[in-house]
């Protein structure tokens, strides 16, 4: 199976009043967390949906990195060009460049657990985090999703979507807002 991973990092951040990606999180850039999740994934690829003036920085190494620049104001346009560029793997994760704390095992989990599923989704008492796993079977949905939605609508309801338990609350915590920044995340168990 191969698979490719999308970070999303072309919002226009508004709640956050200014470029939260760029914003410094524990020491770095907040969208680095995220890249380096994807980069921990089990993936021979990762495309970074990001805004035209958000510095990615330089990661050598594989997999490769591919950088599509677009200025959007919505989820389901990121989604959408990220999807369109990986249209030829199996799968795709999603990783949101404003959801820093992934646990970098858990895309491999999620591997593992897709098999013939429309999608894999990890959970944290009951409620859904990221990454998610899409399968092909997917894209061509996420590519008639319109304004700032992403592709939960698409997995609620669906018995062919997996889940995996995750103990950890950090695949639920995003930034929003400036003070997310200072305030400690969910406590890890």
């Amino acid at each position: 199976m191969t698979l490719a991973a999308l970070v999303l990092a072309a919002g226009s951040a508004t709640r956050f009043g200014s470029d939260k990606l760029s914003a410094p999180f524990r020491g770095e850039p907040l969208v680095h967390h995220a890249i380096r999740a994807a980069r921990t994934a089990p993936v021979g690829r990762i495309v970074i949906v990001a805004h035209p003036a958000l510095d990615i920085g330089v990661w050598p190494d594989a997999p490769e990195i591919e950088v599509l620049r677009l200025a959007s104001t919505s989820l389901s346009t990121s989604l959408r060009t990220g999807i369109a560029a990986v249209r030829e793997c199996d799968g795709a994760f999603v990783f949101l460049g404003d959801v820093p704390l992934v646990p970098h095992d858990l895309a491999a989990r999620l591997a593992e657990r897709i098999g013939q599923a429309y999608a894999a989704v990890p959970r944290h008492d009951g409620k859904p985090g990221h990454p998610v796993l899409l399968s092909q079977r997917a894209f061509a949905d996420v590519m008639r999703l319109a304004g700032d939605e992403g592709a939960g609508r698409l997995l609620r309801g669906r018995d062919d979507v997996v889940t995996e338990d995750c103990a950890d609350p950090c695949i639920r915590f995003d930034i929003d807002r400036p003070g997310d920044l200072v305030e400690d995340p969910p406590a890890r168990p």
